[in-house]
């Protein structure tokens, strides 16, 4: 399957940067009896559906001709969405600033969950100010109790 995702990689990267797009992530996953080859793009001012679309003609095309996946599946290209998960450095180095919402795997300060202002991040730590009732706090959290890390949406 990791042959699978490399080839992939290979062939959307150029159609990405001819589009000035970004490979967010991909997944090649079993649903059901259905496969599913997911690719998940985005760029500074968001993606539309037309600019999905064409990474999607292109892609196929491509993938077509070598036809290195022996069964039928689904091509999906779309954008990760306005709370998508943050992965890596490059995820969360974006996101200083942002808006963040971060569940760790055992309490910090007597709590799980947390969501507020990204104010950094390094591989040991991330650092969010929240707000508890009516006052602001900075809340420090070590990366290995990180369980999940994506951007959260405030209205």
């Amino acid at each position: 399957m990791s042959k699978i995702m490399t080839l992939v990689e290979e062939l959307v990267t150029p159609i990405l940067d001819d589009l000035s797009l970004e490979l967010i992530d991909m997944e090649y996953v079993k649903e059901g009896s259905n496969w599913f080859l997911r690719v998940f793009i985005d760029k500074d001012t968001g993606v539309d559906i037309e600019e999905c679309g064409i990474v999607s003609e292109q892609l196929s095309e491509k993938l077509d001709e070598i036809d290195p996946i022996p069964h039928n599946y689904f091509l999906e290209v779309s954008s990760p969405g306005a709370e998508r998960q943050l992965k890596n450095e490059k995820d969360f180095m974006k996101s200083i600033g942002k808006n963040v919402y971060v569940k760790t795997y055992e309490p910090i300060d007597g709590e799980k969950a947390f969501e507020g202002t990204l104010l950094s991040y390094s591989s040991e730590q991330l650092a969010l100010e929240v707000t508890f009732k009516t006052r602001k706090k900075k809340v420090e959290i070590p990366a290995d109790k990180i369980a999940i890390a994506r951007l959260a949406v405030t209205f």
